[in-house]
């Protein structure tokens, strides 16, 4: 269990919670970055017998007005057995209890934003009734998912089709609570997209405004907080490279000018703190 991290950004309530932590190749996580530079960053302690890393599915909630938004929902409970061992390794499927933490239920829930449809960030936007049937996991919430992710998550090539799964985001269609966006569309007062285009061509993060102060919720901008610090360190999962070196800068820039709060979903939970720079180092601090 993870005790929900709380956090307020001018008169925004924000609670960080978490759906556990999958296991994944730290070369993979790391790109093309030599063995001998990344592993004295992550710790040899920290990689498992089969150089395997640890990343947290750190999901946030916030509360805005009569409004809770979810941002992202972690990988869920419905992928079982032999393919959740193979693509998606570790322990997880803890969300409920978080927002149970938080004294939520799933029909508190108004709204739901995916960063982006891969499996490990929507995988519990739906669940399998006692029928074995799809719905959505939050009944009264609308759901805003990118307009061009949806469309190439709902046509899987050789490449993306072990992560876009349609029972993560069909179901929401058939419901009729899928709202398709493109660009900053804001989802509640204060809340909005940011384009960080990179880890998928739609790709976008969540971007917190209220009384001069700001939240950016990453996605998988980054998938470890080094990769702030050092712009050029892109993880072999991201399909446009020199897009996401031009994303990770332009969230850097952002984070030092605006002193934002930094909620990064992979880093170990809660994932949250700012970027520092002294001397002309940048350095990630936790909070």
């Amino acid at each position: 269990m993870y005790t929900p991290a709380r956090y307020v950004v001018g008169d925004m309530d924000i609670a960080v919670i978490c759906d556990g932590y999958i296991k994944l190749d730290a070369g993979a996580v790391m790109g093309l970055i030599p063995r001998v530079m990344w592993e004295p960053v992550i710790g040899r302690e920290n990689l498992d017998t089969e150089h395997r890393m640890k990343l947290s599915l750190n999901c946030m909630v916030v509360r805005s007005g009569p409004d809770i938004l979810l941002v992202d929902t972690g990988l869920g409970n419905k992928l079982q057995g032999a393919a959740r061992e193979r693509g998606f390794p570790g322990e997880n499927g803890l969300l409920m209890e978080g927002l149970e933490a938080l004294g939520l239920v799933p029909e508190d829930i108004t709204v739901v934003a995916n960063t982006h449809l891969h499996a490990d960030h929507c995988g519990w936007n739906t669940v399998r009734d006692a029928a074995g049937e799809l719905r959505p996991t939050f009944p009264n919430a609308r759901y805003f998912i990118q307009k061009g992710e949806f469309e190439v998550a709902s046509h899987p090539n050789e490449r993306t089709r072990g992560t876009y799964f349609a029972e993560n985001f069909q179901p929401l269609v058939n419901s009729g609570q899928l709202e398709l966006v493109e660009g900053e569309a804001e989802m509640i007062p204060g809340a909005r997209f940011w384009a960080t285009p990179g880890h998928t061509q739609d790709h976008a993060s969540i971007a917190l405004t209220s009384r001069g102060e700001t939240a950016l919720y990453t996605g998988d901008l980054v998938h470890h907080a080094v990769q702030v610090e050092r712009p050029a360190w892109i993880a072999a999962f991201d399909i446009l490279p020199l897009l996401s070196l031009e994303s990770k800068k332009k969230l850097a820039e952002r984070a030092l000018k605006e002193n934002a709060l930094l909620i990064c979903v992979h880093n170990p939970f809660p994932g949250v703190g700012r970027l520092t720079e002294s001397g002309g180092r940048r350095k990630f601090v936790d909070e």
